[in-house]
C-alpha cells in the first residue's frame, strides 16, 4: 500500500466515524448514513484496487477509469450544488414569511415608551 492510498484510506475511515457520529446525535438518517458509508467504502475500494476504474470505464464508454472518475465526481458535485441551491431558496422563503407575520404582529402593538 503506497502513503497515499494509506491517507485515502484512513480519511474514509475518518469519514465515516464522522458520519456515525452525526448520526447518533439525530443530525443523520439511516438512509444517509448507509448512504455516505457505502461511499467511503468505495473510495476505499477504488483507492485499494485502482485498476476497477478502468473497468468501469470501459463499459461505460469512456477511455480512462481516472477520466470516468472525474466525470462522476463532477457530475455529483453539481447535483449537490443543485440541492444546496434548492434548500437555501426553501430556507429563505421561510424566514421572509417569518419576518412578514412578526412585523404584522408587532405592527397591532402599542409603541414602547
Amino acid at each position: 500500500m503506497t502513503p497515499i492510498q494509506f491517507l485515502i484510506v484512513l480519511f474514509a475511515l475518518f469519514a465515516i466515524s464522522r458520519a456515525l457520529r452525526q448520526f447518533r446525535r439525530g443530525a443523520l438518517t439511516i438512509g444517509r448514513l448507509m448512504v455516505w458509508g457505502l461511499f467511503w467504502v468505495a473510495v476505499s475500494g477504488v483507492v485499494l484496487s485502482p485498476q476497477t476504474t478502468d473497468l468501469i470505464a470501459q463499459y461505460a464508454g469512456v477511455g480512462r477509469g481516472a477520466d470516468f472518475i472525474i466525470y462522476l465526481s463532477l457530475t455529483g458535485l453539481f447535483y449537490l450544488v443543485f440541492r444546496l441551491f434548492v434548500k437555501i431558496e426553501g430556507v429563505e422563503r421561510e424566514v421572509t414569511a417569518l419576518v412578514r407575520k412578526i412585523a404584522l404582529e408587532d405592527e397591532d402593538k402599542p409603541p414602547r415608551v
